[in-house]
């Protein structure tokens, strides 16, 4: 966050540990954050705000339930973008692996405002500085 140009696949390879994402840069007060993902998250929900998605190498599914549609999943292949909408819980999850990136207010918690019981695989964080 220096003022020069960000490789996205140099950042990918600086890290290994998955669901821990990775702040990139800032855009005002939202955060442009990478992470490296395979099997499953946990079921949360961002109370107060919309959780953007892209998915950079490989595919994501992210489940969703809501008391208006119920429960459905979306599969993103590699180049697709996603929007989860603030109040709906949802489950990212990766059969195979993937690289995403999400944009989401500075400080928001990667498991979300309300979430199932956090195992030892997946980092609770606001996200960790490059490098």
């Amino acid at each position: 966050m220096n003022g020069e140009p960000i490789l996205l696949r140099t950042a990918l390879a600086g890290f290994d540990r998955l669901w821990s994402p990775r702040i990139v840069t800032r855009v005002n007060d939202y955060e442009v954050r990478i992470a490296k993902v395979s099997g499953e998250h946990i079921w949360h929900v961002h109370e107060n705000t919309d959780e953007f998605f892209m998915v950079l190498d490989g595919e994501l599914s992210i489940a969703l339930r809501d008391a208006d549609t119920g429960e459905r999943v979306v599969t993103l292949p590699q180049g697709a973008v996603f929007v989860v909408p603030r109040g709906v819980e949802h489950r990212p999850s990766s059969a195979r692996g993937a690289s995403i990136l999400m944009f989401e207010p500075t400080g928001t918690s990667s498991v979300g405002d309300r979430h199932d019981p956090v195992p030892g695989h997946i980092d609770a964080t606001v996200g960790h500085a490059l490098g």
